[in-house]
């Protein structure tokens, strides 16, 4: 791993409060529910809480461990990638993955949207039926998913989260995303994609304390099949969603900047 990305993350690491760095092990109390029913992705009333998961978690077809949190081994050789989507995951790893658009305060769309640092609040209005995805450290971005029933828009404009429907199957929260733009990366180690990007995801609340992720990512301009991934995302109690202003006194930037010598020259 890269010095710069030790130093925010353990910055990171530092800010949060001491129950967060060596909690106990979850509880097993169960994934609290509306009074229709529903399951809840936020907290009981009273109470405060967010989901977290590890920065170093990757979308890869092996990350996906149902009992833990903890990142699993990276195999990039794994992923189908199309040809020229191999040899642009080759220039970034090459380029020290100094084109990184997350350090330079963009959002983190897709599946990095759940591993970015502070976590993420899901926040459920049935009156608008819809659920908002803040995302702290995106920055401080959120994502809408729609619970009304509506199709996706027949050439919706690109955005870094996309346009999502959701629908519930059981317990779990099946959401379908199109309508990305490129401006992000898939993974921290570089996996690329295309405006052709659609995603599935599986959201469960399998107990009070542990969120199953799923995805599916469909992307045939990238990849040259669907393939899926996954992990497990840890509810931490009493930390709350805070004011995150990436631009603010940022000097991380600053210091990654772009580099000539790191521009991305292969395309699809």
């Amino acid at each position: 791993m890269q010095t710069r990305w030790i130093r925010p993350l353990l910055i990171a690491a530092l800010l949060l409060p001491s129950h967060v760095a060596a909690q106990d092990p979850p509880s097993k109390r169960p994934a609290p529910r509306w009074p229709d029913g529903r399951v809840n992705f936020g907290p009981v009333p009273g109470a405060k809480g967010v989901w977290q998961g590890s920065g170093r978690l990757a979308v890869n077809p092996n990350s996906y461990e149902p009992n833990t949190t903890k990142a699993a081994p990276i195999h990039i050789d794994a992923v189908p990638l199309q040809p020229w989507a191999r040899a642009l995951v080759a220039q970034r790893h090459a380029n020290f993955l100094n084109t990184e658009p997350h350090p330079n305060c963009k959002p983190s769309g897709g599946p990095r949207q759940f591993v970015t640092p502070y976590g993420v609040e899901i926040v459920d209005v049935p009156e608008q039926r819809r659920l908002y995805i803040f995302d702290i450290g995106g920055p401080h971005s959120y994502r809408i998913v729609y619970m009304d029933g509506r199709e996706h828009p027949k050439d919706p404009a690109p955005t870094y989260y996309g346009h999502s429907i959701g629908r519930w199957d059981g317990d779990t929260l099946v959401i379908d995303t199109v309508g990305f733009n490129e401006g992000f990366w898939m993974s921290r180690d570089g996996l690329p994609h295309t405006d052709r990007l659609r995603l599935t995801e599986r959201l469960t609340r399998l107990d009070y304390s542990t969120l199953k992720y799923e995805v599916t990512i469909d992307d045939p301009g990238a990849y040259t099949a669907p393939w899926t991934s996954g992990f497990n995302l840890r509810w931490t109690e009493d930390f709350e969603v805070f004011e995150y202003i990436c631009q603010d006194n940022n000097r991380f930037p600053e210091a990654v900047g772009d580099r000539p010598s790191a521009q991305e020259s292969i395309t699809p």
